[in-house]
């Protein structure tokens, strides 16, 4: 219960009692339960998605299930997000580009990177097909959480000082990934029998992309690319659902 509790306090801004100290080992372990978080965050917004849709017209709530979408995480992934914006589509070497990232303020390459990110989930999200709509909104938060795990325990960390990034990655194990990804195979299988292997492959190949293009900008990754994977991975997952749907017919 405490490796849950600290991942849903990291990940999320529930009010939630603090779980105690958090060392590198308990911040390792909790990444187990990070596809169980993203299981959670999505039924809140399937729960969330039914009420706005019967009180507003499409639009206006997919609006406000963005909005919900992001309180609900403190716009902790979309932060990491918006500085990999500022930091990796600039001409500098890779410790100026870390730099970059550790920087408070935001550039103009992150304002039109959020921007366009929430648009184009904001789109996803209202056109999401009715015979897949909850189960993608299901999929999207666990196979995006699991990509983190996947990525922090997969390619080497970037900085040579400490990070948040780095406290989670210190002591995380192939153990821990295999696990996680156990958990998230479950859940996804649980949420769709056969769109949810299909988007935790999909979600393992857009990680392994943006990695392969984040690792010679900056000699690794960082907590904000963990960041960014993730935000990139959901409205991905979003997308690619709709096209499966409109392939199949579902639509």
């Amino acid at each position: 219960m405490t490796v849950l509790l600290t991942a849903l306090r990291f990940l999320t801004r529930l009010p939630l009692p603090a779980p105690g100290e958090i060392t590198p080992r308990r911040a390792a372990d909790s990444m187990v339960a990070f596809p169980l978080v993203g299981a959670i965050v999505g039924l809140l917004l399937v729960l969330a998605d039914a009420g706005l849709r019967i009180l507003l017209p499409a639009a206006p709530a997919a609006a406000l299930l963005l909005v919900f979408w992001v309180l609900l995480t403190g716009g902790l992934h979309l932060d990491g997000f918006v500085d990999c914006c500022d930091g990796l589509w600039v001409a500098k070497t890779p410790a100026e580009r870390l730099e970059i990232l550790r920087d408070i303020h935001v550039g103009a390459y992150g304002v039109v990177g959020a921007a366009l990110l929430l648009l184009i989930k904001f789109a996803a999200v209202w056109t999401l097909p009715a015979p897949l709509r909850w189960p993608l909104l299901l999929l999207a938060p666990v196979v995006g959480r699991w990509a983190m795990v996947y990525a922090t325990q997969r390619y080497p960390y970037a900085r040579r000082g400490p990070g948040l990034g780095l406290w989670f990655k210190e002591a995380l194990r192939p153990a821990h990934l295999a696990a996680a990804t156990l958990v998230a195979l479950a859940l996804v299988i649980a949420s769709h029998v056969w769109l949810g292997p299909a988007a935790l492959a999909f979600a393992w190949l857009v990680t392994v992309l943006l990695a392969a293009w984040v690792r010679p900008r900056l000699g690794g990754l960082t907590g904000d690319v963990y960041g960014m994977i993730c935000e990139v991975v959901e409205p991905a997952v979003l997308l690619a659902g709709i096209a499966a749907a409109r392939l199949t017919g579902l639509t």
